[in-house]
C-alpha cells in the first residue's frame, strides 16, 4: 500500500530559477488558492515570497524598489519587509509572507 507523502513534502513547489528573478526586482507568479505572489530577490541573492498586495491599499508590491531586504511600495511609499512582510514604522500592516528558499539555483516555496 502506497502511503501518501507529509504535507510538509508535498508544500514545497519549485517555482522557477533564481535567475529568473532580477536582482533587486521582483516576478509573480499566480496560485488558485492565495492569488498573486511577488517573488524578490535583493543584491545578496536572498530570494523572499510575499503576497502582492501591499497592506496600505494593496497596491503591487512587485512594481517596487528592493532595497536591502525591504521592498517600497509605488503607490505610497510604504516600505516592507521582505523577511516578515512587515511595514516599517511609522506604517503599520502586513503583508502575508510565504517561506522560500534556494536549493541548486532553484527557487522553492512553501504554499
Amino acid at each position: 500500500m502506497n502511503m501518501p507523502a507529509p504535507v510538509s513534502e508535498l508544500a514545497w513547489r519549485r517555482v522557477c530559477a533564481v535567475g529568473d528573478i532580477p536582482v533587486l526586482g521582483a516576478r509573480t507568479l499566480e496560485h488558485p488558492e492565495h492569488g498573486a505572489i511577488a517573488l524578490f530577490r535583493n543584491a545578496d541573492d536572498e530570494v523572499f515570497a510575499l503576497l502582492d498586495r501591499c497592506p496600505h491599499k494593496g497596491g503591487p508590491l512587485s512594481a517596487g524598489i528592493v532595497h536591502g531586504r525591504s521592498v517600497t511600495c509605488p503607490l505610497h511609499n510604504w516600505r516592507i519587509r521582505l523577511e516578515d512582510g512587515e511595514a516599517v514604522e511609522p506604517d503599520s500592516g502586513c503583508a502575508r509572507r510565504f517561506d522560500a528558499r534556494v536549493d541548486d539555483g532553484q527557487v522553492f516555496v512553501r504554499l
